[in-house]
């Protein structure tokens, strides 16, 4: 090649002369593990199991290609079939996988003792949540002693809007990040009480801020109702959220108004126990 057409420049770490021995093969394993990360996220959401046919119409596969994932997965222990029903569940090496996320954030450790504190003053479940994305994420539980019970499952998602842990963490975020948030997902309505206006949204935004706690009246499900509060790092920035759950038989007006003030309390000396800072005003 002469001068006057100069060589293109390498991607690095490229040698001149050679190619990829599988072109594509990279490409192709990405898509497995994207696809076997796809299926491990569908099984997950599928709580009583789902069968091969369930998984490839959810994820819009083939079932050959479900089908040869699955097994892939089998043998690492990540999912397992039971019997004589056929169903797929997330397997006992993904779950160790999951738990360790908890183990690295020491926050969710030491939370867990004033979360049984929570509960034992209140008579109500304490919950413990996290940020993801656009919805809140529900880590860890600890359960009242009553027989009729508010039950989240940990690792279960609830929209920000129409949760305790989600107000409690929304009204937490910044106004831009708020607004970028209802672009995102706007306002869907999930019961006849959920929040589905922006300005009411805003209201109810400035309300907990200057109080300090959230407050669910059957937003999210029937007949439960949930008081919540943020918690804070050491740059007074929101990495969670607790709160007490309940039926709303056992929550009226008055209680809620007692447990405010608790769940507050309680999400503040978490925050100062983990080196966090409480932010002024809320």
């Amino acid at each position: 090649m002469s001068a006057s057409h100069p060589l293109p420049p390498r991607p690095p770490g490229a040698r001149r002369g050679r190619t990829p021995a599988n072109p594509g093969s990279a490409t192709v394993q990405v898509q497995s593990l994207t696809r076997g990360l796809a299926i491990l996220d569908c099984l997950a959401r599928g709580e009583h199991g789902l069968t091969l046919t369930d998984i490839a119409h959810r994820l819009s596969l083939p079932p050959s290609t479900v089908h040869r994932l699955l097994a892939t997965l089998e043998r690492g222990g990540h999912v397992y079939q039971s019997e004589p029903q056929g169903l797929w569940y997330v397997g006992l090496a993904a779950f160790t996988i999951g738990s360790s996320f908890l183990a690295s954030r020491e926050w969710v450790a030491q939370s867990h003792r004033y979360m049984r504190h929570l509960m034992e003053r209140s008579g109500e479940t304490a919950n413990l949540a996290i940020l993801d994305g656009t919805d809140a994420v529900f880590i860890d539980q600890v359960q009242c002693h009553e027989m009729m019970r508010t039950i989240v499952k940990v690792g279960g998602r609830a929209p920000l809007h129409a949760s305790g842990v989600g107000k409690a963490m929304f009204a937490a975020l910044a106004d831009d990040q708020i607004q970028a948030i209802l672009k995102v997902r706007g306002l869907p309505r999930i019961t006849e009480n959920t929040i589905t206006s922006p300005e009411t949204m805003w209201a109810s935004v400035r309300v907990i801020r200057q109080r300090g706690w959230s407050f669910d009246d059957e937003e999210h499900a029937f007949g439960t109702r949930c008081v919540a509060s943020p918690i804070y790092d050491e740059h007074a920035e929101m990495i969670g959220a607790i709160s007490v759950a309940g039926p709303s038989s056992r929550l009226p007006d008055a209680r809620i108004r007692e447990l405010g003030p608790l769940v507050a309390s309680t999400a503040e000396t978490i925050t100062r126990q983990i080196g966090g800072r409480w932010p002024h005003p809320y």
